[in-house]
């Protein structure tokens, strides 16, 4: 049989094995296993929101939640920040925030806690970034820019 009869009479059974291997590769009917759900951050539960009270130490609240992503210090005074972002990831890279918890911990100059709050989504403001850009005396160039521009500065005009 020649070459070119051989290969009309194959290529539709190996069309088919592609696209059954294809399919097999799909699971359309589990939705789930193209989405995942991670903590990013401290994983903040109630509990551990409970137990950091007024008066206890720094050293008692890092024991309980662990280190904070953020401190901040005034003065005598200090803060911990703890953030916790539940998020879901979709198989594409897309990734939703579906809740966000910070816990803000502020102690006393004598390291005791003072008070605290937690902020959640709701408490957040949205708000548009400034895309304009302040003009300034250099430029941004690129590599290739930047050799073309000392090839010109360097005898004039350059004959291409």
């Amino acid at each position: 049989m020649p070459l070119n009869t051989a290969a009309r009479h194959f290529a539709p059974l190996a069309a088919a094995v592609v696209l059954v291997t294809g399919l097999a590769a799909c699971n359309t009917l589990d939705v789930g296993s193209f989405t995942r759900d991670r903590v990013e951050g401290n994983d903040l539960t109630q509990d551990g929101l409970a137990q950091v009270r007024v008066g206890q130490s720094q050293a008692l609240v890092v024991s309980v939640l662990g280190s904070p992503q953020f401190t901040n210090d005034f003065n005598t005074e200090s803060a911990y920040y703890y953030v916790s972002s539940h998020v879901t990831e979709t198989s594409f890279g897309w990734d939703t925030i579906k809740d966000r918890t910070i816990l803000a911990v502020y102690f006393d100059k004598n390291k005791k806690v003072k008070d605290r709050a937690v902020y959640t989504l709701k408490d957040g403001k949205a708000f548009a970034v400034e895309t304009r850009r302040t003009p300034s005396y250099g430029e941004d160039r690129t590599f290739i820019q930047s050799i073309l521009s000392s090839v010109t500065s360097m005898g004039g005009t350059p004959h291409l």
